[in-house]
C-alpha cells in the first residue's frame, strides 16, 4: 500500500524513487502515459484528444500527435510549471517547414497538473511565431506568444473542466 501523501517527507531516497516507478507504471496501465517517460507530454495529449475527441496518433508518428474526424492534424506540446521552473517556451517542433500539423494546442500546467491555460493555434500562425534554434535542431514558440496570437483559440476551460 503506497503510503499517505502526508508520509513523502519520512520516506527515504530509495523508497520514493520505488514510489515514482510505481506510480509511472499505473499511469501506464490506466491510459494516462503512454511511456515510461515525464507524463506532461502524455497526459496532455490524453486529456487533449477526450475532450477534443480527437484520436490519438501511434507513439512513433512524426509531427502531430492526434487526428479530428476531419482528418485534420493536431501536434500537442505542454509544461507544468513549479515554483522552481516558470514555464517561458514549449519544446522544440522538428522540420517545422514539412508542415506536419494542421494546429498546435499548447496546454499549460500548474504544479498539481491542473490546466493553467491552454490555446489551439494555425499552423500558419505557429509558422510565424517559431524561431529555429540550433542546439536544439528545431523551432521553439515562446509561451507569452501565444494568447493573443492571429487566430488563437482560447482552450482553457474546454481543458479544465472536470479535471
Amino acid at each position: 500500500m503506497a503510503p499517505a501523501l502526508t508520509d513523502l517527507p519520512r520516506l527515504s531516497a530509495r523508497n520514493l524513487l520505488k514510489l515514482h516507478g510505481a506510480v509511472s507504471a499505473e499511469l501506464r496501465r490506466r491510459g494516462i502515459s503512454r511511456s515510461g517517460n515525464n507524463p506532461v507530454a502524455d497526459y496532455a495529449e490524453g486529456l487533449v484528444a477526450k475532450r477534443l475527441r480527437l484520436r490519438l496518433a501511434e507513439n512513433s508518428t512524426a509531427g502531430f500527435d492526434a487526428v479530428d474526424g476531419r482528418g485534420r492534424r493536431f501536434e500537442i506540446k505542454a509544461r507544468r510549471e513549479t515554483p522552481s521552473s516558470k514555464a517561458t517556451m514549449l519544446s522544440a517542433i522538428r522540420a517545422i517547414e514539412k508542415r506536419h500539423f494542421d494546429f498546435l494546442i499548447a496546454v499549460i500546467f500548474n504544479e498539481d497538473y491542473t490546466v493553467r491555460r491552454a490555446v489551439q493555434l494555425p499552423y500558419a500562425t505557429v509558422r510565424r511565431l517559431a524561431r529555429f534554434r540550433r542546439h536544439v535542431n528545431g523551432s521553439v514558440l515562446m509561451i507569452r506568444d501565444l494568447w493573443d496570437a492571429k487566430g488563437a483559440r482560447d482552450l482553457t476551460a474546454k481543458l479544465a473542466e472536470g479535471v
